[in-house]
């Protein structure tokens, strides 16, 4: 491992990106636990300085992916599955994601969902803690998981209880306190092994980087946005860039909010909630609310909605997505969607 971290850590000159191969077997080490806590978090700390080159990325993708326990689905199950990901350190703002997925699924469009316990630098709400807070089991086992998103059509994994080899690295990331590679790679681990995935990302760099990566990836459908708080979710206080991934090339195109009067001013746009105001607020949301202290966040979850019906081709545009979204959150089944979930045996 030495050799490796010998090249990443020489200091933002004289430091060297590995090639694909070699960052694989860097990898390996640290995936199989060969390479010690120290010599990890050395070289993490090296490529963070560094900063990660799209290859390096690549091979960490694979390394950690290869390593972790998948949901046996059927090919028809994976075929129509999307897989949302968001990030793992957490989220300040409103978790419209897990809202969307519920109208999805309601639909009958399976949606998965995955993150694990919270981790630095932000430390935020993920959505493990926003469902088991809910009341939604969150250590389902693997043919569990299956089963169920075979049945309601959405579907939630801790990833760190599938990944012995990201389990192992929480302690170390926890202690440095800073983002690594990884903050990207449990992103792309693909449990589900959907064919269709929808991620954040907030800097064009970082889009960048992954944008390699999709071609060796077995999707058919890959959207990056570039949401609020670097998650899959487009905000309504500002302008986002959608990037259509086709064979390692990304077209893009502005979801604008108030094309769709539903843009809110950036003050009344809540950036601060608390766990509990996450549950309260997605319960009231999936029962139908409108109230105006709801209003950006109501306007969040069916602009997302609509966009995410338009991307996957259920609906010929983000308007006829956005009004079939209020139809369902007026009726209430999405919150009929959860309480199925919740009541799962």
């Amino acid at each position: 491992m030495q050799q490796w971290i010998k090249e990443v850590a020489r200091g933002k000159r004289g430091a060297h990106d590995l090639t694909y191969e070699q960052a694989k077997e860097a990898a390996a080490a640290i995936v199989s636990g060969a390479s010690s806590d120290i010599q990890t978090t050395a070289f993490f700390i090296g490529q963070r300085i560094k900063t990660e080159s799209a290859e390096e990325l690549q091979a960490f993708v694979e390394a950690y992916s290869e390593a972790t326990e998948k949901v046996p689905l059927t090919e028809a199950l994976r075929e129509k599955a999307i897989d949302f990901a968001g990030p793992y350190a957490g989220r300040n703002s409103f978790l419209a994601t897990l809202s969307v997925s519920l109208l999805l699924a309601a639909r009958g469009i399976p949606a998965f969902l995955h993150s694990s316990d919270a981790l630095p630098p932000k430390y935020g709400t993920t959505i493990k803690a926003l469902l088991h807070t809910l009341g939604v089991s969150v250590t389902r086992t693997p043919e569990e998981e299956g089963a169920v998103l075979e049945e309601l059509k959405i579907g939630f994994v801790d990833t760190e209880r599938y990944s012995e080899a990201l389990h192992r690295a929480r302690m170390m990331r926890t202690e440095i306190g800073v983002r690594t590679v990884l903050n990207t790679v449990e992103k792309l681990l693909n449990v589900s092994g959907s064919r269709s995935i929808m991620l954040g990302a907030f800097h064009r760099t970082a889009i960048n980087k992954m944008l390699p990566i999709f071609s060796s990836m077995n999707y058919s459908h890959a959207y990056i946005v570039q949401g609020i708080e670097g998650s899959e979710d487009v905000p309504v206080h500002r302008n986002s860039f959608v990037f259509h991934v086709t064979n390692g090339v990304a077209d893009s195109f502005i979801v604008q909010p108030r094309d769709y009067e539903l843009s809110v001013e950036e003050e009344s746009f809540p950036k601060q909630l608390t766990l509990e105001e996450q549950v309260n607020i997605t319960r009231s949301i999936l029962k139908g609310d409108q109230t105006s202290a709801l209003l950006p966040h109501y306007n969040q979850v069916v602009l997302n909605a609509g966009l995410r019906y338009y991307l996957f081709g259920y609906e010929k545009s983000i308007e006829e997505g956005i009004q079939y979204a209020k139809n369902q959150l007026k009726s209430g089944i999405g919150y009929t969607q959860l309480e199925k979930w919740k009541e799962w045996r």
